[in-house]
């Protein structure tokens, strides 16, 4: 074989190598994201997380369950249930802003680390109210609620986005089911809220 040809076998063999691993990238990177709700997956959404609370100190990690998204499957079917979570993660996204990063851990559970500041609990409830706007699908007015656990970095004992996770998770599950028809109850005031501790607020 010729010097030419040699080369022309190498480049074949260089341009089908770089070709594999530009779609190998490529499918790796969309399973990084939800296919329903555009919004990263677990995995995606854990790397991303990690750089935020790294840069952020006051970085601070929520879970949001959706309350009554069983019974819209149920009486309206999965496609007006999809709409639900796609309005959802729409909504959580605009709320965390251009320094926050939402998630969908799986079902109708969702995820968001953001920067921390004095108005978080106005912001949590903020976030609530936007979950539970109705979402129109053909022709109907699909309602939610929403649980949502948070949890600062600032103020656990070990600061890594896994202790988050767990303090967030708690948060949420101590008070889901407190509901009335699907709305998490924030009466008498948001001061109420602000009278326990950060991991134990809630906004829904």
């Amino acid at each position: 074989m010729t010097s030419i040809g040699q080369a022309l076998v190498v480049l074949a063999l260089a341009t089908g190598w770089a070709l594999h691993v530009h779609s190998l990238r490529r499918r790796l990177e969309r399973s990084r994201h939800d296919p329903l709700t555009g919004l990263w997956t677990r995995y995606g959404w854990t790397r991303r997380a990690e750089q935020v609370i790294r840069r952020r100190p006051r970085a601070v990690v929520l879970l949001a369950d959706l309350d009554g998204f069983k019974a819209v499957n149920d009486a309206h079917g999965h496609a007006a249930g999809d709409a639900v979570l796609v309005a959802a993660g729409a909504r959580l996204t605009a709320w965390c802003g251009a320094h926050g990063v939402a998630g969908r851990l799986g079902g109708d559970e969702f995820v968001a680390v953001v920067d921390g500041d004095a108005r978080l609990d106005d912001r949590l409830a903020e976030l609530a109210e936007l979950l539970r706007q109705p979402v129109e699908h053909q022709g109907v007015r699909l309602i939610v609620g929403a649980s949502i656990g948070a949890a600062r970095l600032s103020e656990l004992p070990e600061r890594t986005l896994e202790d988050a996770l767990k303090a967030a998770d708690q948060a949420m599950y101590q008070v889901k089911g407190r509901t009335r028809r699907g709305r998490r109850l924030l009466t008498p005031a948001l001061a109420a809220l602000r009278g326990l501790p950060q991991r134990m607020r809630l906004a829904a």
